[in-house]
């Protein structure tokens, strides 16, 4: 093959006109994170509304450990008593979410300290209590049993 007939295939390969590259480049698309419309709409009826400048979110579970959220977006109804936390979590232990916590705190003052100290005591307090379910009303009686019940009526 020659040059002239190469030149001549090389010069037909554009993809636009005179001038344009000869080889689509590729665009980074940017990824863009959109809520799921089912929640969007499910967080509506709830009636939540974002809490802005919240830096972490620590959530204390039954296992032990701590389910810790960094810069999370907050949403609340308080009359409702809802909150919704969206973010990625951590797992921590206690001990090391408890030194970040006081490490924060620490810029407030001593005062927010045994406020902390108080906060603790009351969790142990009611820890220690006991499961008392007081308000859990006992089962209404089933089959035979209720049978039983209305024969006595």
């Amino acid at each position: 093959m020659n040059a002239e007939k190469l030149a001549k295939l090389q010069s037909q390969v554009r993809t636009g006109g005179k001038g344009t590259p000869r080889r689509k480049v590729k665009k980074a698309v940017k990824v863009v994170a959109k809520e799921d419309p089912k929640i969007a709409s499910t967080l509506k009826q709830l009636g939540v509304q974002p809490i802005p400048d919240i830096d972490t979110v620590n959530m204390f579970m039954e296992s032990g450990k701590v389910m810790a959220f960094n810069a999370p977006r907050l949403s609340a109804n308080i009359q409702a008593n809802t909150f919704v936390v969206a973010g990625r979590p951590e797992e921590k232990t206690p001990e090391q979410a408890l030194t970040e916590m006081i490490s924060r705190m620490g810029s407030f003052g001593p005062e927010s300290l045994s406020q902390l100290a108080k906060m603790t005591a009351g969790l142990q307090a009611s820890t220690d209590a006991g499961d008392v379910d007081d308000d859990i009303p006992d089962l209404v009686a089933a089959g035979e049993d209720a049978d039983d019940l209305e024969a006595a009526d």
